[in-house]
């Protein structure tokens, strides 16, 4: 069953940091591109980070490239997202998905993109 399960996502104050982790099953992780994507409350989901078949980062916005870091250890078929300096707009359900090719970016609306259940993030004092 192909499958990505994410976890490491909870409450963290302004500032602090969090690492979550995408664990893939049922496909090979390294012959798919992976990535991160957000969704806060009455907002769109966005794209974060994606890292490409060669470990090739890309970062969706400038703030993000500063603070997030996406790897990937294909040995454990997993994907990580490293998260520094974080602020209450980054408070959202984090996603993992997976492209249908190795490439980035993912483009979220493609129906053949694998999507993770999601886990939470709530920055706040």
């Amino acid at each position: 069953q192909i499958q990505l399960v994410e976890s490491g996502g909870g409450l963290v104050q302004p500032g602090g940091s969090l690492r979550l982790s995408c664990a893939a099953s049922g496909f090979p992780l390294g012959i798919y591109a992976i990535g991160w994507f957000r969704q806060a409350p009455g907002k769109e989901r966005e794209g974060v980070s994606c890292s490409n078949t060669n470990s090739v980062q890309t970062y969706y916005t400038n703030s993000m490239k500063g603070r997030f870091t996406i790897s990937r250890d294909n040995a454990k078929n997993t994907v990580y997202l490293q998260m520094n300096s974080l602020k209450p707009e980054d408070t959202a359900v984090y996603y993992c998905a997976r492209s249908p090719t190795g490439n980035c970016p993912i483009q979220r609306n493609l129906p053949d993109v694998i999507w993770g259940q999601g886990t939470q993030v709530t920055v706040s004092s």
